[in-house]
């Protein structure tokens, strides 16, 4: 399977690590660690070294209860990082937004992947990716982060997941985005109890068979804590379990933090595949 995003075609045939680089003060793993450019650009160079196929770079957190953050802000964050990330390291860039302003300036910057929380349906958000030759990926969210993990409901989750992305890549292709060019997210965690995150990922098949390559981003979040009691430092082993079973399950792309350990226990995954 090939994933065609901006100036890269991926060969889907192994799983890929997409390492997340947070230019934010506030995210609920690393905020605050690599706010500054030239902190965000190292982190990333070092990311790629530890075997990152794709980086992920984000200017505005997206956790539980996060506060917005301005249009202004997030440019200035993002776009110097894009900008020397595209002329110095040699993978695809992805910008974790879902406001349309900042998914044109990225793309214009050096982005190949737009990483959208909310899955295009923001105005001119479709058409701005439709213009352009950048992946998308689409993900499910019940709610916004500022209310979504308050007290989700689903009568089935997974349905009700499927249906939603569905719906998306019906509106995603009818804007004029080629099936190449689409991946899909689940959305663990952005508007899921534990039971809904494991029912997904129990039943990761059933998202695979819609026939695009999916993403999944469970590193360190919270539902891994509520299994383990570990607190957000100390969830490296579970983020890896996690990671394994989602490949095993299908998974295309794993977004994380933890770039070395989770790339050498997906080669284990890819030599038993």
């Amino acid at each position: 399977m090939k994933f065609i995003c901006g100036r890269y075609q991926l060969d889907l045939s192994r799983p890929h690590v997409m390492g997340i680089v947070n230019v934010t003060p506030d995210s609920f793993s690393d905020g605050g660690k690599y706010s500054s450019t030239e902190l965000a650009v190292a982190h990333a160079i070092e990311l790629v070294e530890q075997g990152a196929d794709i980086l992920d770079i984000g200017g505005e957190s997206t956790r539980p209860g996060a506060t917005p953050v301005s249009l202004e802000d997030e440019l200035q964050r993002v776009l110097p990082v894009i900008e020397q990330l595209a002329e110095r390291v040699d993978v695809p860039l992805s910008i974790d937004t879902y406001k349309p302003e900042v998914m044109r300036a990225a793309i214009a910057a050096g982005a190949d992947i737009v990483n959208d929380v909310r899955a295009l349906q923001e105005p001119h958000a479709l058409e701005i990716v439709a213009a352009s030759n950048v992946g998308v990926c689409l993900m499910h969210m019940q709610g916004t982060p500022q209310t979504m993990q308050l007290e989700p409901q689903y009568d089935d989750v997974v349905t009700e997941v499927a249906g939603f992305l569905q719906s998306r890549l019906q509106a995603a292709q009818a804007a004029g985005i080629a099936a190449e060019r689409i991946t899909l997210d689940p959305g663990f965690g952005f508007g899921k109890r534990t039971v809904h995150n494991i029912a997904l990922l129990q039943q990761l098949p059933v998202l695979q068979a819609l026939g695009y390559p999916l993403l999944v981003g469970l590193s360190r979040k919270s539902v891994l804590g509520k299994i383990t009691g570990e607190d957000v430092d100390s969830r490296l082993y579970a983020s890896l379990a996690a990671s394994v079973i989602a490949t095993m399950k299908g998974a295309a792309i794993v977004r994380v933090h933890d770039v070395k350990a989770t790339a050498e226990a997906l080669k284990v995954v890819a030599a038993v595949r």
